[in-house]
């Protein structure tokens, strides 16, 4: 047996199958010229009330810089590392029912090195405990993220400060960092329609997704960004899988 042409094989394989879950991703037309839908140093929000969706966007967000070769930390407030790396397993799962399973699991396993898991209790989570996390595990050679997604972090314009020393460590780090952001069923929004949590601090954001139940389909709303008023095709979430369609 040839191994260096097996292996050679199964690596295009690998990428053949990555290449088609980013085609076929329906985020794709969120993106800009460069294929990423935030800037570097940007910040991006997922909004919804509770239930809604708000992680699992957050997870496909990750999931599809994942498969184009980046970096992520995922830092949850919420939940323990076993059960958010459950979301991604799940997610996973669905977004490639439909190709080969053993494909699938390969590929699975390849990404896993590039993803790391951080936890924070909610009253224990601030700016300077993250970049300091964050240096120790550049500085072991440990993990160097290119883009970050929050968990669970109470949003506000009192934390404006904060947010704002964040936007400039971001920036400086070149890290695409998403956030995602709860909303109220009885807040009504502000002008051109933004939700209360962004009315003061929206200038921080590049983008801003809002995921809104309608009947039994939860349609997203892009609020900011490049795509806000442009003519695309309507994007939901499938409550079955949680899947954008």
């Amino acid at each position: 047996m040839n191994v260096p042409f097996m292996a050679g094989l199964k690596e295009r394989e690998l990428t053949m199958l990555s290449d088609e879950l980013i085609l076929q991703n329906p985020l794709r037309i969120l993106a800009q010229k460069n294929e990423d839908i935030l800037p570097k140093g940007g910040f991006g929000a997922v909004l919804a009330r509770a239930g809604v969706g708000k992680t699992a966007l957050l997870v496909q967000l990750a999931l599809n810089s994942l498969l184009r070769g980046k970096k992520i930390l995922h830092i949850s407030l919420n939940d323990p590392v076993n059960k958010v790396n459950l979301w991604y397993k799940e997610v996973f799962y669905h977004l490639t029912k439909p190709h080969d399973a053993k494909t699938s699991s390969e590929l699975w396993e390849s990404i896993l090195p590039h993803r790391f898991i951080m936890t924070f209790k909610v009253d224990s989570f601030s700016v300077p405990k993250l970049e300091e996390r964050l240096t120790d595990l550049k500085e072991q050679n440990i993990f160097s993220p290119d883009a970050v997604f929050i968990d669970g972090l109470p949003i506000d314009q009192s934390q404006k400060e904060s947010l704002s020393n964040l936007k400039t460590f971001a920036k400086n780090q070149s890290l695409h960092t998403w956030f995602t952001i709860k909303t109220h069923r009885h807040e009504k929004p502000g002008p051109d329609d933004m939700p209360v949590q962004l009315q003061n601090i929206a200038d921080l954001f590049d983008v801003a997704i809002q995921l809104e139940p309608e009947g039994k389909e939860i349609h997203l709303k892009v609020l900011m960004g490049e795509s806000a008023n442009s003519d695309h095709p309507k994007l939901l979430l499938d409550p079955r899988t949680m899947l954008i369609t």
